[in-house]
């Protein structure tokens, strides 16, 4: 691990005139400098002179680290999630409807209506296969099924087309969260450890080998909270360069300069209202997340103004940051969402598209018949469209309540073959069949440390106001509280993808505790990383342990049964 050296308060600068050299390990305050601009740890001198690196060496190796370990990282989950990406060679759960929608979105502009026994044929000669021209009814926003139909532009209609891109953006979000973590713990080691587990998530793992949209939302949302975390970083190092210092050098608060200071052009707030706009258009709960965000990206310009002096921050924010922030957000991400609609609007077969004009006909338009008509016409779309999603209450076999999520209840069966001894893989010494699943399961010990992680980080955002603590929470708080608003709904465990980083990062964090804090014994910080590197170890071979019912490979049926932990994952 590594230490933090904190900023020498003023009576410490001044006795250093006097020879004075404070302890190792002293507790000295952090300055308001290190509040407003904490400095990334370093690894300790005792683990490089262990490495036998001096202190050249060291710096240069620290420095490549902060790309280099988020690239190794992101390298073994890429070629986790490529490795025989077309298999299982079938149209698995709901890639019926996304790959099928995606490969006419990206082909004419709109979705068509497929007949319904056209999956064996897209398998065994996807060049027969005709674009349906009528439009069909579809129930989500483009912005996903754009992504997928990419990569089938690239690489065909079939199976490994349609999941490449889930796959790049399941393998770039680990790059993302490693990037994410160092810069919100000022560690390359807790960022990298973040990643890890994240490449090592059996959710996130067989989302990313599964053209759905949720995966897609995902690395959206994620997106959107590492430029946030980039804004926040920005605009509190313009605090910093606005504040006065002392005669000694020391930043100083400054209630005037504080409340005042216009925090400038903010384009990382931008990006994030781009990127809140195409989760949104992925699929609607994207705007639950908005408002999380939103909420939290204005909290942190109240605690910026707070810790620079402000003597009534969130008066200083709601005169100066509150219209800003909502512009850079809201009408942001609505532009967004309209222009993903593009290839509907420019056609004139889209489901719904011609409503408005067949309106007009009837009545002139009505009250709002100055709109222009593909607006009008999506907004019945649209509310339509809501009436459907609300009032969806269809039994599933594989539906649970958002309370179990996080315990693993009821995970989804996407894929389930059992082939007889001998055929498609299953050994032919095995005496009854094999089973060949893709099961949507969570890596569990990965889960069920994280339901401490939540406890843990709910407390240090509580009791010791740790913005970090907070900003993860709001991340969890953001993908997985509003299900609870929709209970009757049938509602699936895999929509908690959208919040999986978060869950990573909270047991990173607690895994950094674990560990212990700078300025521990060498005793207290040996037991920790041994602790912590167990816990790794365990959810490193859980994921193992599950790995053929993560990808379909056939097992003898008691191995596949030994696998089923829980009766409510059969």
């Amino acid at each position: 691990m590594a230490e933090t050296v904190a900023e020498p308060s003023s009576w410490q600068k001044r006795l250093r005139r006097f020879g004075y050299v404070p302890p190792a390990g002293s507790s000295a305050p952090i300055g308001l400098r290190q509040r407003l601009v904490p400095s990334y740890t370093r690894p300790s001198a005792r683990l490089m002179s262990l490495l036998g690196l001096g202190p050249e060496r060291a710096e240069r190796l620290w420095r490549l680290m902060a790309w280099g370990g988020p690239l190794l990282v992101t390298a073994v989950a890429g070629l986790l999630r490529f490795w025989n990406l077309g298999k299982p060679r079938a149209v698995i759960f709901d890639e019926t409807y996304y790959a099928k929608d995606s490969w006419a979105l990206i082909n004419q502009g709109y979705e068509g209506a497929w007949p319904k026994d056209i999956d064996k044929t897209i398998l065994t000669d996807p060049g027969s296969v005709l674009i349906p021209t009528d439009p069909g009814y579809v129930v989500h926003p483009p912005m996903g099924k754009w992504m997928i139909g990419l990569g089938e532009k690239m690489f065909g209609f079939e199976p490994f087309g349609w999941r490449f891109m889930v796959a790049l953006l399941g393998t770039l979000s680990v790059l993302m969260l490693c990037r994410i973590g160092r810069r919100l713990f000022r560690s390359t080691f807790l960022g990298c450890l973040a990643g890890l587990l994240l490449a090592v998530d059996g959710l996130h793992f067989v989302m990313s080998r599964t053209a759905l949209l949720d995966q897609v939302l995902m690395f959206f949302v994620l997106a959107a909270f590492g430029c946030l975390v980039l804004d926040r970083d920005r605009t509190r190092k313009r605090l910093a360069g606005a504040l006065p210092e002392d005669e000694e050098g020391v930043l100083r608060p400054d209630a005037e300069i504080a409340e005042s200071l216009r925090l400038g052009w903010r384009p990382w707030r931008i990006a994030a209202g781009v990127m809140l706009g195409l989760a949104a258009a992925t699929k609607w709960n994207g705007l639950y997340v908005m408002v999380g965000f939103g909420l939290m990206t204005v909290l942190w310009d109240v605690g910026g103004r707070r810790t620079a002096g402000a003597v009534r921050p969130y008066l200083a924010v709601i005169r100066k940051d509150l219209v800003p922030a909502f512009v850079s957000v809201v009408p942001v991400a609505i532009a967004t969402y309209l222009v993903t609609w593009t290839g509907w609007i420019v056609s004139d077969k889209g489901y719904f598209r011609n409503w408005a004009a067949d309106q007009d006909k009837l009545d002139g338009g009505g009250t709002w018949g100055w709109l222009p008509q593909w607006l009008r016409s999506l907004w019945h779309y649209e509310s339509e469209v809501y009436s459907f999603h609300v009032g969806l209450t269809s039994p599933h076999t594989y539906e649970s309540n958002p309370w179990s999520w996080i315990a693993l209840g009821r995970p989804v069966s996407y894929f389930y073959e059992s082939p007889a001894p001998g055929t498609a893989g299953c050994p032919a010494s095995v005496k009854e069949k094999c089973a060949a699943e893709v099961l949507a399961l969570g890596t569990p010990l990965l889960w069920w440390a994280a339901c401490i992680a939540i406890l843990y980080i709910l407390w240090r955002w509580a009791f010791r106001r740790d913005w970090r603590a907070g900003a993860i929470a709001c991340g969890i708080a953001a993908g997985w509280v509003p299900w609870f608003l929709y209970q009757e709904r049938t509602i699936f465990l895999f929509y908690a993808v959208v919040f999986v980083p978060f869950l990573c990062l909270a047991v990173a964090m607690m895994l950094g505790a674990i560990v212990g804090p700078a300025g521990s014994s060498e005793r207290r910080r040996t037991f920790g990383a041994v602790a912590a590197g167990c816990i790794v170890l365990l959810i490193v071979w859980n994921f193992i342990y599950f790995w053929p019912i993560y990808t379909g490979t056939p097992i003898p049926l008691d191995q596949w049964r030994n696998r089923m932990w829980l009766d409510t994952w059969v």
